[in-house]
């Protein structure tokens, strides 16, 4: 259920407050915190995202085994190599998330280049992008260091709270 507050009305927690939050709970390894407060409920979960792609391969295996079955039987074993190749990942990638829900831009104007690119080498002060949420441009940083191995989001397209943005290697 979403709950709006009338214009003339201060939110009961302000959005440095949740940032804040937001660095207690990775500092802290915190996976789960909840809020309420004057009616308001805030819950913030770490590893949502985490969890969607888990529940993707649930529905794809029931009808892998028939894909399979139908093929003869000298392609399922290279079949099966293939699909086991890309699961091997040297460096394993870390997630760089949305902080808020907005909009995403990957660069500060539609003419200016992206502030991050594949290949790119970020430190956790860099600036990857920008989320505009309620007419504020908030300029959002890697947090933490390596190589963006992958653009997830989409330019100028919505998005939300821990929704992956980027992936670094």
């Amino acid at each position: 259920m979403r709950r709006y507050l009338p214009l003339n009305s201060s939110p009961p927690v302000e959005l440095k407050d949740i940032k804040a939050i937001i660095d207690l709970m990775r500092k802290n390894e915190l996976s789960v915190f909840e809020l309420e407060k004057d009616g308001f409920k805030l819950k913030l979960q770490k590893g949502m995202i985490e969890q969607a792609p888990a529940a993707a391969p649930i529905a794809v295996v029931p009808a892998l085994p028939s894909a399979i079955a139908a093929q003869p039987a000298a392609a399922a074993p290279a079949e099966s190599t293939a699909a086991a190749e890309p699961e091997k990942p040297s460096t394993p990638l870390r997630d760089i998330v949305s902080p808020m829900v907005g909009t995403f831009y990957r660069a500060a104007s539609p003419d200016a280049p992206p502030f991050a690119d594949v290949g790119q080498s970020v430190t956790e002060e860099s600036v990857v992008c920008i989320i505009e949420a309620m007419k504020v441009m908030n300029e959002i940083k890697a947090e933490l260091s390596g190589t963006i191995a992958e653009v997830v989001a989409e330019n100028g397209k919505p998005v939300q709270f821990g929704q992956v943005l980027f992936r670094v290697r």
